[in-house]
């Protein structure tokens, strides 16, 4: 089998895991991944790696993501969202206005305390899993981006917006922090996922389809592990040399493309990725080792990618 990236529509109600099983289940495989936690409430894209795809899904974490979101004002719940126990309910002294300004005023960089329930670990224990025992671990506040909130409709108390939001941003807590800026409190009560990097929920599949396609590859949802990642691409003449781990020099090099040093790059033989590396030189300067004959090390393996029977 093919191994790569699954685009799928989660629907309410299971958890990541839950569809990583799901998944296991329908393909006959043990390992599958994905490449950031949904809630089980939520809905939209999770982004499921199978086979090699799990070992490339490291590099999915920090991609941004666009969420639509609908909160209702005046609710606080102990989750921060709608499945969670209601602790406060407060009456709502802001006009249609106000709300609007307090939403649009998150957009930026701002310090976020992640909810108590949440997957975030504290040595070495999942946050809700703790929160079920009774103990409660406020973590310490970290910088999340808000990069856009956009299509934001208020019927009080309810509002729904738009957020283009940096990797480790929690929506329940956004919607809790303009909660909070208005005076009475938020909770999320509809959250959807529909796009992480450049990965949309519209080409996703939802997980109980896969029973129902003879070849996962023929799927729209399906992504290659030479299509999972973006960054620039270099060509080697013998993936053999990248399979026993010898670092690439500059007569390894067929072909590259324009990058800078310390960036990460792509190995390819022909068409097929080999390996994950670091690079130790920006690409114009690759062009002046080879006009001089110097046959230096131009990048650092990360993780190298081979195929069963190879």
């Amino acid at each position: 089998m093919a191994s790569g990236l699954l685009i799928i529509d989660k629907e309410k109600g299971p958890t990541s895991h839950d569809i990583v099983e799901q998944v296991r289940k329908s393909l006959g495989i043990r390992q599958v991944g994905h490449a950031g936690t949904l809630d089980p409430f939520a809905t939209g894209l999770l982004l499921v790696g199978f086979g090699k795809g799990t070992r490339l899904l490291e590099y999915l974490q920090g991609e941004t993501k666009i969420y639509q979101i609908k909160m209702k004002l005046g609710l606080i719940t102990d989750t921060f969202d709608i499945t969670g126990t209601v602790m406060e309910e407060n009456e709502i002294d802001a006009d249609e206005s106000t709300i609007l300004e307090a939403v649009k005023s998150f957009v930026g960089t701002y310090a976020q305390v992640p909810p108590a329930y949440s997957a975030r670990k504290y040595q070495g224990k999942k946050l809700y899993e703790l929160a079920r025992n009774g103990k409660i671990i406020n973590l310490p506040p970290r910088d999340v981006k808000i990069h856009e909130i956009s299509n934001v409709t208020v019927e009080i108390p309810y509002v729904e917006f738009t957020a283009k939001v940096s990797a480790g941003t929690y929506i329940r807590s956004l919607c809790m922090d303009i909660g909070y800026k208005l005076g009475c409190g938020a909770t999320a009560i509809e959250l959807r996922r529909t796009q992480v990097g450049k990965f949309k929920v519209e080409d996703g599949v939802r997980v109980d389809r896969l029973n129902e396609v003879e070849r996962i590859e023929d799927l729209q949802a399906f992504v290659p592990l030479e299509g999972m990642l973006d960054y620039p691409k270099i060509w080697v003449a013998d993936k053999d040399k990248i399979y026993n781990g010898i670092q690439p020099k500059v007569s390894d090099l067929q072909w590259y493309e324009k990058f800078e040093k310390d960036d990460m790059i792509q190995i390819f033989y022909h068409d097929k990725l080999v390996a994950i590396a670091i690079a130790e030189r920006n690409s114009e300067f690759i062009d002046t080792l080879v006009r001089q004959g110097r046959n230096e090390r131009i990048a650092t393996l990360k993780k190298v990618i081979k195929t069963e029977g190879e």
